[in-house]
């Protein structure tokens, strides 16, 4: 047999590199095709490892962003405050502690005090202690979406503590203000249904007394949203002593539970980066979706022009009424002041307005005779549902525009 002379070098005895005695032909390539495959697992062992690595890093980070997204559903949050904890408040399986809160408060943000006379509590009767200011069970960031179905019963069952008439009491705390949360409102059940899912929670775990009013126009003229915000207001003293005031759209659901439904010193504006507009404030002087009055701050502005019929422009002359009164719109971060929009179709009957830019431009000479002091209406029926009271009024029809030209 012919030496293997052009194998010596992958062989392993370098003194009879080719081990000719017993056929080096046939050994030499089966040392070299046997340290081949080792060479070709060891990597594959080591590509293998990498892989399962990366998997473990991402599953990790996976089920930490699940938990802070969907920490509502579970209550695994809740159970190491007590055994029978959730048992008693049960909707703090939506919670987590929220250490960050503080640094979302901008530095001139502080909440009203009351204005209720203390109530002279009898000796044997312990008064409960005052709501904290940043209550400790907020979730933060919330999954809002809108693709399953929404039954009023649904709500019902998930807010056994909200009694008759949508109304809410902290059990623990004394709540620092009393809030009435008012909804112009017409032919929007699919909408009303998720904001109260939504909301009501929300309300909630904020610590805060509070009722919801929905103010519903009826017939078929053209709406007035603001006109019914001050029905809302004037109707909403009659059932109870508010001193603050939140005027909300049934469209528009908060992302962040930190977003607090409280009044401030100065006129709030809470729906600052809606999802339609990109998550960012539309202009300067927007005000509109979401805001909230102290009961002195609606009566120093003479509450909402009731002129405005169709779509648009109210939400600017309140603005305009609040800054020519010396106060200044105060807003959350941008960061916790995100809100989702139910998507729809503009309402029949409130089609925009054509004068609403005109009457802007005379927000000054037409606030003190057009407001809360000359509202007229008409109320039908009141109904209390658990879940919100139901204000049905008759708002009268707007004046005939004027011809063109």
């Amino acid at each position: 047999m012919k030496p293997c002379s052009v194998l010596p070098r992958f062989c392993a005895d370098p003194e009879n590199p080719c081990n000719e005695g017993s056929g080096c032909s046939s050994l030499c390539p089966e040392r070299v095709l046997k340290m081949t495959r080792l060479m070709l697992g060891r990597t594959l062992e080591r590509i293998c490892k990498a892989v399962l690595l990366l998997c473990l890093v991402h599953f990790l980070i996976m089920m930490i962003l699940y938990f802070d997204v969907y920490s509502q559903r579970f209550d695994i949050f809740s159970r190491f405050s007590g055994r029978n904890f959730s048992r008693t408040h049960h909707y703090y399986n939506l919670s987590r502690p929220n250490g960050t809160f503080p640094t979302y408060l901008a530095a001139g943000d502080h909440f009203l005090p009351s204005t209720k006379p203390e109530t002279n509590y009898t000796p044997s009767i312990k008064p409960v202690p005052p709501c904290p200011e940043v209550p400790p069970g907020l979730v933060g960031r919330l999954l809002i979406e809108f693709s399953s179905a929404m039954t009023l019963e649904r709500v019902q069952k998930e807010n056994p503590d909200v009694t008759n008439g949508g109304k809410y009491t902290p059990p623990d705390c004394k709540a620092r203000q009393k809030v009435a949360i008012i909804i112009p409102y017409r032919h929007r059940d699919h909408h009303l249904k998720y904001w109260l899912h939504y909301l009501h929670p929300i309300l909630r775990r904020q610590k805060i007394d509070y009722g919801v009013f929905i103010i519903n126009q009826y017939g078929e003229d053209t709406f007035n949203r603001a006109k019914l915000l001050n029905i809302g207001y004037k109707e909403a003293l009659k059932d109870a002593e508010y001193d603050c005031f939140i005027f909300s759209d049934v469209d528009l659901i908060p992302m962040d539970d930190r977003n607090l439904y409280h009044c401030y010193d100065q006129p709030r504006h809470f729906a600052i980066a809606m999802d339609k507009f990109g998550f960012r404030l539309p202009y300067a002087g927007y005000f509109g979706g979401v805001s909230g009055l102290s009961k002195v701050q609606f009566l120093k502005i003479n509450g909402f022009p009731n002129e405005y019929w169709g779509w648009g422009g109210e939400d600017d002359d309140i603005y305009n009424r609040i800054t020519l009164n010396g106060m200044k719109v105060s807003r959350p971060d941008v960061r916790i002041g995100r809100y989702r929009m139910i998507k729809h179709e503009r309402d029949k009957h409130n089609e925009p307005n054509p004068q609403r830019f005109n009457k802007i431009q005379n927000t000054k000479a037409s606030m003190k005779r057009d407001g809360i002091n000359s509202l007229q209406y008409r109320v039908l029926e009141v109904t209390k549902y658990p879940l919100f009271t139901n204000i049905t009024v008759e708002i009268g029809k707007p004046p005939p525009r004027p011809p063109r030209g």
